[in-house]
Formats: C-alpha cells, structure tokens, sequence
C-alpha cells in the first residue's frame, strides 16, 4: 500500500520527537539510533553481516568491550534496531544480583519478557500467536475447505508436536504447554491460556491447575532454561521471524559474587559459544557486553582459560578489527561529542523546527563541552549523556526565547545534578567549594 508523503513525514516527526524525549531524560532512544551514531559505521557493518548469516539458518555472538562512556548502551540498542529492521525479534537482558549470568532460568525469564519486534514489544503473545496461525494456514492449504474445527484442531496440536519434536525428545513440556494455550484459546478459556504464557515465560507462582491440565510437571529451572530458550527461537522463525537477536548487558558485575557463582557464569558462555560452533543454536545471534576488567581482571574471563581462549583478541592496535570475537569501543572525544550534538540539531528541526544556528554555534558547542568536561576531570568520555541532556534544554530555550543567548546565559552548574548521577560519573566530579 503506499503511504501519503504527509503520513510518511509524520512518522519521521514522531520519531524525532522520541529521540529527543530520550535526550532530555538522559537515556537511549527507543529507535532512531542511525540518526545520532557517531564513529561506528566499521562495528555496525560487521554486526550486519552477522545478522545475515544466522538469518539464513547460522548462529553467532559477538563481545562488546568498553570502559564507561564508550558507547556499549548505544551499540547494543543499535545493533538490535538493526536486528528488527532485518526481520529479528530482538531481547535485552541486563545481568544484575537478581539476574546473575550463572541462573539461566532467570535469563530465560527476562529473554521472554522483553521481547520486542519492529511492531511491537512485549511481543512473546503475538510471536506465539503468529506461530499457531502460520501452522493453521498450512494444513488448510493441503485439507479440503469442509474440514470440521475439530479436525482441524487435531492437526494443530499434532502439527505444534512435529514442529518442537527435536526439544521434546530433551523435554515435551514446551510443546505440552504451547498444545494448552492452542487449545484453551479455541475454548475461550482466557485465564488457562495466559497461565500457559506465563508458565512459558518462566514466571513465578503459576497454580497448580494450569500444570494438572496441561499434564506438565514442576516449574522452567536452569537446567531445562537454555532447552527452552532453542525451543524459543523455533517458535520466532516459524512465525515468520529471521531469528532472535539477544544483548546480554553489563557482565562486568559477575566478578562481584563468589568464585563458584562467577565460573558457572562464565561456563555458560562457554556452553553458548560451543553450541552455535555446533550449529545447534540456529538463527540465534547474542551480543555480550563488559568492561576491560571483565575480560582481563583475575575475577573475570581470563580466570576461566577456556572461555577466554575462545574469545581473546589477536592484537589490539590502530586498525580494529571487529571480525574479531570482540568489538573493543575507544572513548568518546570531543570531535565525536561536537558531530553528535550536530546530528542532534538535525533531528531537533525535524521534530519542531530549525534551531538558530548562530545561536548554537559550533563555537559555542566546543565551549560548552570545555565547560562540561572542567566539572569531570577533563573526561569527555564521561559527559555525553550530561551534554546531550543540557544541549536539548539549551534547543529548547532558543526555540522558546528569542532573547535567550546561550553564549552570554549558559554556565554548567552541576548541583542540579545531584542524585541522578552514575557512580562512574560521581567519581571523576571536581567538587567546588
């Protein structure tokens, strides 16, 4: 269908008002992301390719290496943007005390709740939904137009057993519960097929009766979790989907908990990487994010020689090289912090209109990063989601006020920034008295 050019530019405005929203509060923009990177065309290009070869039935994983203020965060949204504008579902799960990397059922619980594709997110009912019908259209197409529900029920449920045969000959449970929610929703029994879901997702607390009716015993744990999550990605590409594109974010807090905790994390890796070596993860793609410390401290990679074998770098000098296992992020500057804030003005005249560019000068944009960074140590690696948060008060001001001259009114003060700043931030901060 085409799209009136009127609607089109809507969209475009839409999302630039979502991009700088994002600014404002200091975090990463939902979509977009294209319209602000800096610097990363080489990284996005490799991690493109990638997502090619498990889209045509591969599995990979690439590690992201970078200290604070790096751009980690940035890369990982954009790689999963790029991801679901290839046809991925994508999830991000973020490791902390309540989902360390050794306790696969949590990850896989967090995989399932955050799935998101370019529609939607928190999509895991429509992906399974958008599975039984795909199921449906095929048996209707070979079955002659007066087949009954009934039968055609039948062939469902025992189409939706082929389908996961592979996972049940390791564990039936999943296909069990997915025949349940089939079935339930047939019936109208809504609150059986939304405990089915839940069950799925790992959720706690799923009653008794849902386990009874589907015939399935116990709860996901860790040791079925990563059946489950193969079982997962069966379901995404029979539903039309390229595959499942998984960040696993901030690793580097494993080296927190105790030396047994830390090496099961670290063998899951392991077990990961060997399994899509084997080519029994296919049409999954999962992205590993840390700092150096994770990779070369004595409570991280290196600890476990096996894990880090499979992942070291062959030398890190002037010419990256991101086929690499890793993708090791330099820290921002200040010629890629004052390309950044341009971009952002590009973005800021679509979503309400063109700033004055006299005003916001490239001269004054160097000058306020100085201003910035004399706060921070110097660290411009450290300021850009400070920057950017002040730079959008600053459009806003000049859009607002035609009297308002940023260069005459602007100074950083960062008392106002008390309470919202990380602690990577906290610790470079020169305090003034």
């Amino acid at each position: 269908m085409n799209i009136p050019e009127p609607e089109r530019m809507d969209r475009r405005r839409m999302e630039s008002i979502n991009i700088i929203n994002a600014l404002r509060r200091g975090t990463v923009p939902a979509g977009g992301l294209e319209r602000i990177a800096v610097g990363l065309d080489v990284e996005e290009g490799v991690i493109a390719k990638q997502l090619d070869y498990v889209a045509e039935g591969g599995g990979d994983t690439k590690f992201i290496r970078g200290e604070y203020g790096s751009g980690k965060t940035f890369l990982v949204a954009r790689a999963l943007e790029i991801a679901r504008a290839r046809g991925f579902v994508t999830s991000h799960v973020v490791i902390s005390s309540s989902t360390p990397l050794h306790r696969l059922k949590g990850i896989y619980q967090q995989v399932c709740a955050n799935l998101r594709t370019n529609e939607e997110e928190h999509a895991l009912k429509t992906i399974v939904d958008n599975w039984l019908f795909a199921i449906e259209e095929r048996i209707l197409a070979v079955t002659p137009g007066d087949g009954s529900d009934a039968a055609l029920e039948a062939a469902t449920e025992r189409e939706i057993e082929a389908a996961l045969s592979a996972i049940s000959e390791m564990n039936s449970s999943l296909a069990a519960a997915l025949r349940t929610y089939y079935r339930s929703n047939n019936n109208g029994d809504f609150h059986l097929a939304q405990a089915a879901l839940g069950w799925l997702s790992a959720e706690p607390n799923i009653g008794r009766d849902f386990k009874q009716k589907a015939a399935i015993r116990g709860d996901i744990d860790d040791t079925i979790a990563f059946i489950f999550l193969r079982g997962l990605v069966s379901v995404i590409h029979g539903a039309g989907y390229r595959g499942l594109a998984l960040a696993v974010d901030e690793m580097e807090t494993t080296q927190g908990l105790q030396r047994a905790q830390r090496e099961k994390g670290y063998q899951t890796l392991v077990q990961i990487i060997d399994a899509l070596d084997r080519g029994e993860m296919p049409r999954c793609y999962f992205l590993f994010t840390g700092t150096p410390a994770l990779y070369d401290g004595s409570r991280g990679i290196r600890s476990v020689p096996p894990l880090y074998d499979r992942i070291s770098v062959v030398q890190d000098d002037n010419f990256r090289n991101p086929r690499q296992p890793q993708i090791i992020l330099s820290k921002f500057d200040t010629g890629k912090l004052e390309l950044v804030a341009l971009k952002v003005m590009d973005v800021y005249a679509q979503a309400y209109s063109e700033p004055d560019r006299e005003r916001v000068s490239h001269r004054f944009i160097r000058a306020m990063i100085r201003k910035i960074t004399s706060r921070f140590g110097g660290r411009v690696d450290i300021i850009p989601r400070i920057f950017l948060k002040e730079f959008t008060d600053i459009l806003d001001k000049c859009e607002l006020y035609e009297d308002y001259n940023p260069a005459n009114a602007y100074d950083f003060d960062a008392d106002h920034l008390k309470g919202e700043l990380t602690k990577e931030e906290e610790a470079v901060m020169v305090v003034r008295f």
